[in-house]
């Protein structure tokens, strides 16, 4: 390491408060020029910058300021919606966004009213909301209206895009950042079981809306002959079904076949099983808990696996156990997040979400588990295919995919 001296820690602090001060007229001549339209004299600031990097250049690598400014921009943008992720809970919690959805254009007052919410605060988040984007502002009635898109996103649970639980379960994540910090200094795993209540209800939240849009839909026809089978009379287990979800929507749907979700969460288990009931489906669901290495039962003509797999300690030994628990003709149907074999495939918007997920929630719960394989959520079709193999299928191909999964079909 290079060593320093008094002299040069002191060109170095002077450098620093040089380009601090550059970019403190840097934002506010920028919001200025949003703000007022007025013309800002860049000259100033070329001066300042030229000083700063002259200064710079003697003691450290030489900055680019128009990749530093625009890397700037995006930390920025990143920290607003950081900030604005909370406040999609409260408007959910509140039923703001619901009230919105529901009538024409609003003041803050008028809101407040309606879902019983002090007026100050409601404000406030009115504001923030529409400096997001997530809801729209007229200057001249003061009034707060939500467009149709941004209702379906916000508003409507049942919506095939409706995106709150994602907002759900990353705020979940920050909860439990200590004891990830830890998990990171001592390598060992952070079970499922042992992350705030508030991710369970967000996962499933989250990953309902595209069941809802997909799964009967688009998914279980996209495997070969499983529909009819269905229809006819089939028994399906939904290994690591959580809160149920995927499981009341097929049972659902076809009403001649029987379903049985297994998990290793009691907690999970006993939601999953209220569900049922509030559904009408108890009757041809049940919900047993079990890991998927271990669950009882065979015969079974589908075995579905939801966004599961990448978070198993030993997928491979999960996946021999659905093998052996496959009738002869039976379909092993996974779902898992959308992901290229390589990590450079993977460097855009979706990959961004689901490594940072998989960083707090998919890595930790696989290293608690025995063998601790670490998947991850984008492990890729490749690595998939390999624990698929390895376990004893010999026929697997991806049936189908969204912008956010993949959908791979599995035979012995």
């Amino acid at each position: 390491m290079e060593r320093t001296t008094p002299d040069r820690d002191k060109q170095l602090a002077q450098c620093r408060k040089r380009f601090a001060d550059l970019f403190d007229r840097y934002w506010l001549d920028d919001h200025l020029r949003l703000s007022s339209g007025a013309a800002v004299d860049d000259r100033r600031l070329s001066a300042s910058s030229s000083r700063g990097t002259e200064m710079l250049k003697t003691t450290t690598p030489q900055i680019d300021e128009a990749k530093l400014q625009e890397f700037m921009g995006k930390l920025v943008g990143d920290a607003a919606a950081a900030a604005t992720a909370p406040l999609v809970l409260l408007g959910d919690r509140l039923g703001l966004y619901r009230e919105l959805a529901d009538n024409d254009p609003m003041t803050s007052a008028e809101l407040a009213a309606a879902t019983g919410t002090h007026e100050r605060y409601v404000r406030e988040w009115l504001s923030a909301q529409a400096a997001a984007g997530y809801i729209s502002y007229d200057q001249e009635s003061g009034r707060f209206g939500i467009g149709p898109e941004q209702a379906m996103a916000l508003a409507d649970s049942d919506s095939p895009a409706f995106f709150v639980g994602a907002f759900e379960t990353l705020l979940s994540t920050v909860l439990d950042r200590s004891k990830i910090e830890e998990a990171f200094r001592t390598g060992r795993g952070v079970g499922w079981h042992e992350h705030d209540q508030m991710l369970f209800c967000g996962c499933e939240r989250f990953f309902r809306s595209g069941y809802l849009a997909h799964l009967v839909a688009d998914w279980l026809p996209a495997l070969d002959g499983v529909v009819e089978r269905l229809d006819a009379g089939a028994r399906v287990a939904d290994v690591g079904c959580g809160h149920g979800a995927s499981t009341i929507i097929m049972a659902e749907a076809f009403p001649n076949s029987t379903f049985t979700g297994f998990d290793y969460h009691d907690g999970s288990i006993e939601h999953a099983r209220a569900a049922a009931e509030k559904a009408g489906v108890a009757d041809r669901v049940q919900f047993e808990v079990a890991s998927a290495q271990d669950f009882a039962g065979g015969g079974f003509d589908l075995v579905t696996i939801f966004d599961a797999l990448h978070d198993m300690g030993d997928p491979v030994g999960a996946a021999r156990q659905i093998r052996n628990a496959l009738a002869p003709h039976g379909t092993l149907m996974i779902v898992e997040p959308l992901a290229g074999d390589s990590l450079q495939d993977n460097l855009n918007p979706v990959g961004r979400l689901y490594y940072s997920a998989s960083t707090m929630i998919c890595t930790p719960a696989s290293l608690a588990q025995d063998v601790g394989l670490g998947l991850g959520a984008q492990a890729g079709e490749r690595r998939l295919r390999e624990v698929l193999s390895e376990a004893g299928f010999t026929h697997v191909r991806r049936a189908t995919e969204t912008p956010f999964n993949m959908v791979l079909e599995a035979r012995p």
